[in-house]
């Protein structure tokens, strides 16, 4: 529920309603006491998408922000969907590319445009 009104950075779309994230794209296992590993696996819309890097920090940001638990967070491309899927896994599960970009005034508009709820 939490990431499915995340926009897309292109289109006035959410990333639900162009099936980037679905129901079954969340896996969610317990770790330790109170503790959570939640593993997010989105599709890019096509195999070059030039935002997919964006889209993982968009999900990244929205689920920091708002799970009420502890937390471990993976976030992945879906396996086979991008042609550049390993590099921008490995992007969007560094916390300090994570913390870098946020500190972007550009990319974090952008950011706060995609992850902010419809009014």
């Amino acid at each position: 529920d939490i990431i499915r009104t995340i926009r897309d950075p292109e289109k006035p779309n959410t990333l639900e309603e162009l099936e980037v994230v679905t129901e079954n794209c969340v896996e969610v296992q317990e770790i330790g006491e109170d503790e959570y590993l939640v593993i997010i696996r989105f599709t890019p819309t096509v195999p070059h998408c030039s935002l997919a890097t964006l889209i993982g920090l968009c999900l990244r940001i929205k689920l920091q922000r708002c799970l009420p638990f502890r937390h471990k967070l993976e976030i992945y491309i879906s396996e086979g969907t991008h042609s550049t899927e390993e590099d921008i896994n490995k992007q969007i599960n560094d916390k300090e590319r994570v913390a870098a970009a946020m500190e972007n005034p550009n990319l974090r508009e952008i950011v706060e445009q995609c992850v902010t709820e419809p009014e």
